[in-house]
């Protein structure tokens, strides 16, 4: 078909003329809303990154003699962690002395693993490289998984947010749990020293009460 041709068609039915094969020979076009091409492409690469998993490979750190609180906030990271299927690298540094001790680490390594068993497995075992000791830990659900359970957990928090009465404290209360997915409740060292060394306000003084004067005696 001639392009005048082609280029009146597209007038015609108010599309774009578009080349499609430009090695052809002849050439090849094809008549389209390119504007509307365009979107739903975007659209379909868009879904395609939602559902690619990166694997991806965090990492904590402890000391062998950690403090039980600290080792539940670790231990709390590694299960997050695991839920959104991502491997965890555990890493025991030893110091000094402790370097004597690798069952110390040795020990904590298999109580963690015993801990998040559930939700992981041990994929590569304790190994002494250097003054660390390292640990990986794998999930039992694939990452895919788990983005796609995020998904559909967000979804339906956020349907049942839209089905409720707004201004209701109880619909205020809830919302503001449903949008914190992930709350990491860590107080800082320095925070807990401030709060310790803040000077304790002085009471305020109590106003002295005016002495009554005794009233002077009339003489008989």
């Amino acid at each position: 078909m001639p392009l005048a041709k082609a280029l009146e068609l597209a007038q015609e039915y108010d599309l774009d003329l578009v080349e499609v094969a430009a090695t052809a020979r002849p050439p090849v076009c094809k008549l389209m809303d390119y504007g509307k091409f365009k979107y739903e492409s975007a659209m379909k690469a868009r879904e395609a990154r939602k559902n690619q998993a990166h694997t991806v490979i965090k990492e904590m750190k402890l000391r062998p003699k950690i403090d039980p609180h600290d080792y539940d906030t670790k231990k709390g990271h590694v299960v997050r962690f695991l839920k959104q299927g991502d491997k965890v690298k555990i890493t025991i540094m030893f110091r000094g002395r402790e370097q004597s001790r690798p069952e110390l680490g040795f020990r904590l390594l298999q109580r963690l693993a015993d801990d998040v068993q559930d939700l992981g497995f041990v994929e590569s075992s304790p190994k002494q490289d250097g003054r660390n000791m390292i640990m990986v830990l794998g999930p039992h659900k694939k990452k895919t998984e788990a983005m796609a359970e995020a998904r559909a957990l967000a979804d339906a928090r956020k349907a049942e947010r839209q089905g409720r009465t707004p201004g209701s404290d109880a619909a205020a209360d809830d919302d503001a749990v449903a949008d914190d997915l992930v709350t990491d409740d860590l107080v800082t060292d320095d925070a807990e020293i401030e709060a310790q060394d803040a000077p304790a306000e002085a009471p305020a003084a109590e106003a002295d009460a005016p002495v009554e004067q005794p009233a002077a005696s009339q003489g008989a």
